[in-house]
């Protein structure tokens, strides 16, 4: 009896759209998905946002919001918004989890 183990995806390649409006992800599967910017700020999970949710201000969305830069940290990803939010680590399940896989 042979065991496959499986072996979950994790980010290969990543960018912003053309636009700024969305993170293109390829995973180490080939998979190509796409997270809108939008979607990123409004799932952050950094303690300014946590304590703004809490707090009851927290925005409902943020449209036009676009992607300024992306850092690697190995484990997930800093995202940096046009609104100056530069406190988004979404780590690589949480980010997966966000683009539906």
């Amino acid at each position: 009896m042979t065991m496959t183990a499986l072996v979950a995806p994790t980010v290969a390649d990543y960018e912003a759209s053309a636009d700024l409006a969305a993170l293109l992800v390829r995973t180490t599967q080939d998979d190509a998905l796409s997270v809108s910017a939008e979607t990123l700020r409004l799932s952050c999970k950094c303690a300014h946002c946590t304590r703004a949710r809490f707090d009851g201000r927290f925005p409902a969305t943020f449209p036009g919001i676009a992607i300024t830069e992306i850092g690697d940290l190995g484990y997930g990803l800093n995202i940096s918004f046009s609104d100056g939010h530069n406190r988004g680590i979404y780590p690589t399940p949480y980010l997966l989890s966000l683009a539906g896989r």
